[in-house]
């Protein structure tokens, strides 16, 4: 019957290497909030202190920033050249307040002006003219690939923006 509970049980070997496996292999998904995320790795990075993993706190802050989605690789950029000294907790705080000043938006379009005369209206997805009130709506293509119309439509001034 011993012989059984060997054979059968979980060995602390497997664990290890089984959140191991979860650290490492864990990405942010893209549009999910970096809170949420850094709180999933610092439970890993605790669950591994208690397995005596024996990683040092720049394993776990490389391991951390190489799981985040594109946006943040110019957070990563930056933190890589200042060659800044931080915590775990720190980098997390680092992240969520770079996420709430960049917002996660599309960076801004300047639009100039809209003419109304055919030729404009024929070009290829620059400018369209709405029927009825005058109207001009900017399409812009964004990044994947759709095109987007733009907020501040002028009324019967041919105007793309908040003047009349």
């Amino acid at each position: 019957m011993l012989r059984m509970k060997e054979v059968f049980a979980v060995s602390n070997r497997h664990i290890r290497f089984a959140a191991t496996k979860v650290f490492f292999g864990t990405k942010m998904v893209e549009g999910s909030y970096v809170h949420s995320h850094g709180i999933k790795m610092l439970s890993l990075v605790e669950k591994l202190e208690d397995l005596k993993v024996g990683l040092d706190n720049d394993t776990y802050i490389d391991v951390i920033l190489q799981s985040l989605p594109l946006f943040y690789d110019l957070f990563i950029i930056n933190y890589n050249i200042n060659r800044l000294e931080k915590s775990m907790y720190e980098l997390i705080n680092m992240l969520v307040q770079y996420e709430a000043t960049t917002h996660k938006s599309a960076p801004a379009a300047l639009v100039g002006e809209a003419s109304t005369s055919k030729a404009k209206d024929k070009s290829v997805g620059c400018w369209k003219k709405k029927k009825g009130k005058g109207e001009v709506v900017a399409t812009i293509a964004t990044a994947a690939g759709a095109p987007t119309a733009l907020m501040g439509i002028a009324k019967g001034k041919g105007k793309v923006g908040g003047s009349q």
